[in-house]
């Protein structure tokens, strides 16, 4: 399935501007053949913007999701965005699996957050594992800090995920997880891991960039520069069946030894 990532931080507090970039960039990965778009994290509003955070945040079936429905229908591609989840006084740092024909596929809350801003603007998800089938695959959703936690990713490779997304706000200077990181996760865990970073200065924080959707084998199969940018990439139902064959890991776990780690 080929998969496109829209390395951008957009435009930080316009939820209008952000589905106009969205709309331009589905519009490309289409043409190019994608199936499948995966925005940055919290790209809908932006990421270092305070209180308006949970201003903007809107429920996972809000005018946005429409918004982003009626772009995925128009251009005919899935598209896995990154949001403010509104659920009454609750706000979440989500992202959300839009399919093709418009249908909400899956949501996710990010269970590990990072940092004084996200904790004192966010609530902690609470379900590791969340997945949907697409053309083929079984996609997995997960955000930024989560996937350097090795228990998160594990947990989707033995629930059979393929194609993980992560949809991340990476920063200076944590570079090392965007370039060895993420490669590592989609070896051990025998998956493709696609993560799509923001970019450039935003508040505090500067954005790495450096998006890459890395193979079984630990490969990146595409990988971004520091700047605005989208990149395709192909997830390869066969070649992930083959290393699974090959790669012994899960096979040769012992998880009666694991007790200790939970």
């Amino acid at each position: 399935m080929r998969t496109a990532l829209l390395q951008s931080s957009g435009r930080p507090g316009s939820t209008a501007e952000n589905l106009e970039v969205l709309d331009e960039a589905a519009g490309r990965a289409a043409a190019a053949g994608a199936a499948l778009l995966v925005t940055s994290e919290l790209f809908l509003t932006g990421y270092a913007i305070g209180d308006a955070v949970g201003v903007l945040a809107e429920p996972a079936d809000g005018d946005a999701a429409d918004a982003v429905a009626e772009i995925a229908g128009r251009h005919g591609l899935a598209v896995a965005y990154g949001y403010p989840e509104r659920d009454g006084e609750r706000v979440f740092n989500s992202v959300q699996l839009i399919a093709a024909d418009g249908t909400r596929l899956a949501g996710y809350r990010k269970t590990h957050l990072f940092g004084c801003f996200e904790r004192d603007h966010f609530t902690p998800g609470e379900q590791p594992v969340v997945q949907a089938e697409l053309n083929g695959l079984t996609v997995g959703l997960m955000i930024c800090y989560d996937v350097e936690f090795p228990e998160n990713v594990r947990a989707h490779a033995l629930a059979g995920t393929d194609l993980l997304l992560v949809p991340t706000a990476q920063m200076h200077p944590f570079q090392f997880v965007a370039e060895s990181v993420v490669p590592v996760r989609a070896f051990e865990n025998q998956m493709y891991v696609a993560y799509v970073d923001r970019v450039g200065r935003e508040g505090e924080f500067e954005f790495v960039g450096l998006s890459t959707l890395a193979g079984p084998d630990g490969v990146a199969r595409a990988r971004a520069g520091r700047g605005e940018e989208l990149i395709l990439a192909d997830a390869d139902p066969a070649f992930l069946a083959a290393s699974r064959e090959a790669n012994p890991y899960l096979k040769d776990r012992r998880p009666g030894l694991y007790g200790a780690l939970a």
